[in-house]
């Protein structure tokens, strides 16, 4: 979710103006996901190196991220959707630990559709606690160590039980991964737009859809013959 701050300094607006209205494009692009049928729906809400930023703005988005996770639990749980938290747990304050947590917990019966929130969540800190755990397993001897395979990482990765992104949106004209999913993407197609994610609409979705559905999926097979 790329460009808030641009956004609101192209309108002379706080930064955090931009990401409250990167919130509201947040939910009506999950809503066109829905009803087209989605299954599962990741947003990067806040990356580990989002703590570099100023403190102002880093206490605005815990607030907001407070605010909207409570204000959203009962809907999502209403219309049978899934809540998932993505991301290290130690470094967020008690307060959105608790509005997480509280979230999951209210969603847990849904067996629709899947939201997941990657909320100080960084890649390569991901790999690394899989690594950890899988060397105190085997350090334990609760794991032999031959038999860790890619099922084992992807077991001990925060995405444990869903299915490997399809697509991966970048906003803003971003071409790079900013250590996102890098586990989790290795097939997925990328799909990138000018489109600053306050101003991504349902049209914008839509799009990055049929860019997605345009392209034949090989997975490093040969093309097929027409």
């Amino acid at each position: 979710m790329d460009g808030n701050g641009r956004w609101a300094r192209e309108r002379g607006l706080p930064r955090l103006e931009g990401h409250k209205q990167g919130v509201h494009a947040a939910l009506k692009a999950c809503e066109a996901c829905w009803r087209i049928g989605v299954e599962v729906v990741t947003l990067y809400s806040f990356s580990t190196d989002n703590w570099k930023r100023s403190p102002d703005e880093v206490q605005g988005l815990m607030a907001l991220c407070v605010e909207q996770v409570r204000t959203q639990a009962p809907k999502l749980r209403e219309h049978n959707i899934r809540f998932r938290r993505l991301g290290r747990r130690q470094g967020l304050p008690e307060s959105v630990l608790a509005a997480l947590d509280e979230a999951e917990a209210l969603t847990a019966p849904c067996d629709g559709p899947t939201l997941c929130a990657a909320i100080n969540y960084g890649a390569r800190e991901e790999l690394v606690d899989a690594a950890r755990r899988l060397a105190r397993e085997a350090a334990a001897g609760t794991i032999d160590p031959d038999s860790i395979d890619e099922a084992a990482i992807a077991d001990r990765l925060t995405t444990r039980g869903l299915p490997d992104p399809d697509l991966l949106i970048r906003t803003a004209g971003e071409r790079r991964l900013s250590n996102y999913l890098l586990w989790q993407i290795s097939y997925a197609e990328l799909h990138v737009t000018s489109t600053r994610w306050p101003d991504f609409d349902e049209a914008s979705l839509y799009e990055a859809v049929r860019d997605y559905a345009s392209r034949e999926r090989r997975f490093g097979a040969e093309q097929a013959s027409g």
